[in-house]
């Protein structure tokens, strides 16, 4: 039995990717993989390719299915390099008599590679191309999450190639969703789409309304990382509509960072408060989480309590860089307020009201502020200030 096998005459060709530990700043611990898919059809085709890097396991799992020179078509769904990499050589060795993209994709292939005289045939929404028994229908995607994604879908085997959505940064043996707890694959899949896909959320509902609307017979959902979707299509696509419509727990995410301990104190203090008023809170000290995975955390929380101290009349660098990071995210129907403590300057907490103004979060105050090291008194400030925090959180969602 082909492990590989997604339906009868279609194969897992990829490449696995254990090392990869950054993806543009986001941290995968976990590693990831570059799907890529065989048709054996009358046309043979091959939708996308991998990293430049791994084109050996590409041509490895190819060849133990047929010879790599038989394929016809190569199709691709998207044109960042973790999946086209290899295509230059691809083209060298196939020689397909089909390059299939979209009008978007054709230009960035150009662009990336310089290429006017690949064999080029361009497809839009609805366009379609017979492979022999089977035949593949195109659904553009653009800006999810480039100019020149879009989707296959192999009408008469109900699989959906969908290019960067629906994946996960996650490196495995294992092929499909049934095959590892769903769990780590949803949690996974949170972190892709915080990390990836979150600030094209307006783009991902109107997909979500297309795909509906095409009446799909979706019997499978195969992205270009992570885990196939043979089992439970049902749940990603339930998670991708409440992540693009910004649902939220009711809880509140405290994130700061801090020098000598000032304004963590001030953190615990005010989750104190909060919990005091019945609203869950979670500390998350910079110094110990990375970026990504703390804009994961943002996805599901209702409000975000920044930290920081002054430095150089600023914030924190650590701070800095992950509200950078969020920022380009664009996180939606969040209540923001910040805290921390000074020495003599005290600009920090001005600063992370502007920052969250230019984020278009909600801000419930302008912000507490302590001078050096906090005091018996000043930390029970701290608590009332948490539950200030939590009864403007609680108005928020009764007022909803």
């Amino acid at each position: 039995m082909n492990k590989n096998k997604l339906a009868k005459g279609i194969y897992w060709v990829g490449a696995v990717d254990w090392d990869v530990r950054d993806f543009h700043g986001y941290s995968t611990y976990r590693g990831s993989t570059y799907n890529s898919f065989l048709v054996i059809d009358e046309k043979v085709t091959l939708f996308d390719t991998v990293k430049h890097s791994h084109m050996d396991q590409l041509l490895y799992n190819i060849g133990k299915i047929i010879d790599p020179k038989e394929i016809d078509y190569i199709v691709v769904n998207h044109v960042e390099l973790d999946h086209s990499g290899s295509l230059p050589k691809m083209m060298e060795i196939v020689q397909p008599e089909k390059l299939i993209c979209s009008p978007m994709g054709e230009k960035a292939l150009i662009a990336h590679f310089h290429r006017e005289d690949w064999p080029y045939h361009i497809v839009k929404s609805g366009d379609e191309i017979s492979l022999g028994a089977r035949t593949v229908q195109f659904l553009e995607t653009r800006m999810l999450h480039w100019p020149d994604s879009m989707f296959s879908y192999l009408q008469e085997d109900g699989i959906l190639f969908t290019s960067d959505a629906f994946g996960q940064h996650l490196a495995s043996t294992e092929r499909f969703d049934d095959e590892l707890e769903l769990d780590e694959i949803m949690q996974e899949s949170a972190k892709y789409y915080a990390n990836i896909l979150n600030l094209f959320s307006p783009l991902i509902r109107k997909l979500l309304r297309t795909i509906k609307e095409m009446d799909l017979d979706l019997k499978i959902i195969a992205p270009d990382h992570g885990l196939i979707w043979r089992s439970h299509q049902d749940k990603i696509l339930a998670a991708y509509e409440k992540w693009s419509n910004q649902e939220h727990s009711n809880r509140a995410l405290i994130i700061y960072d801090s020098m000598w301990h000032s304004t963590e104190e001030m953190a615990k203090s005010i989750s104190i408060g909060l919990e005091e008023e019945g609203v869950p809170a979670e500390l998350i000290n910079m110094q110990v989480h990375h970026r990504s995975d703390v804009v994961t955390k943002v996805l599901d929380a209702r409000a975000l309590i920044l930290g920081s101290p002054t430095l150089n009349n600023g914030i924190l660098p650590r701070m800095a860089g992950l509200l950078s990071y969020m920022k380009g995210l664009k996180p939606a129907r969040k209540l923001g307020a910040a805290f921390g403590s000074y020495g003599w300057s005290g600009e920090a907490v001005a600063q992370l009201n502007t920052i969250m103004d230019e984020m278009k979060i909600e801000r419930i105050n302008d912000g507490l502020r302590l001078k050096y090291v906090p005091t018996e008194e000043s930390l029970d400030q701290c608590r009332e200030y948490g539950r200030e925090l939590g009864r403007s959180i609680l108005a928020s969602e009764e007022g909803k």
